[in-house]
């Protein structure tokens, strides 16, 4: 759970900027990360995918420490809060909320790193601008263009 509320509060504090190490107000990150995609790696070898809502939700995909299938994962509204300077991540039946330190390392990657624990961290990377499938129950439609066509002919 703690690679979970790592990686969707880090994407809050990312932020845009000089492409040398930054750390960034929640404001500057929020404008950066809401809306865009990014894919993970975390220390213990969680890796997944995923967005962040305005309204502080989260959804993607996650595989916990490398093992197994990717699983969709949906956070609800206000788990990742701003907490004066910090980013913080809310979820029901935790003891603690867990509060977040991001260092943007170049323009499309960032560092989110356990406040305090600097050897509890996620990469992010940023994905292309369009929308990603992360999940669909749809089956994909056949790929017709190498088909043959037969034709009867009536002459």
């Amino acid at each position: 759970m703690r690679s979970i509320l790592l990686a969707a509060a880090a994407f809050v504090f990312a932020g845009a900027g000089t492409a040398s190490a930054q750390s960034l107000s929640p404001e500057q990150a929020k404008a950066f990360v809401v809306g865009r995609s990014f894919a993970f790696t975390c220390f213990e070898g969680t890796t997944g995918a995923g967005r962040v809502f305005p309204d502080g939700s989260v959804a993607g995909t996650l595989t916990l420490r490398s093992q197994g299938i990717a699983r969709y994962v949906r956070l609800p509204p206000n788990t990742l809060r701003v907490r004066g300077e910090n980013v913080c991540g809310f979820v029901e039946g935790m003891t603690f909320e867990p509060c977040f330190t991001v260092v943007k390392t170049s323009e499309t990657t960032f560092r989110g790193t356990l406040a305090g624990v600097d050897t509890m961290w996620c990469e992010f990377v940023r994905e292309g601008a369009e929308r990603p499938r992360v999940a669909s129950r749809r089956k994909p439609k056949p790929d017709t263009s190498s088909a043959v066509t037969l034709e009867s002919s009536a002459e």
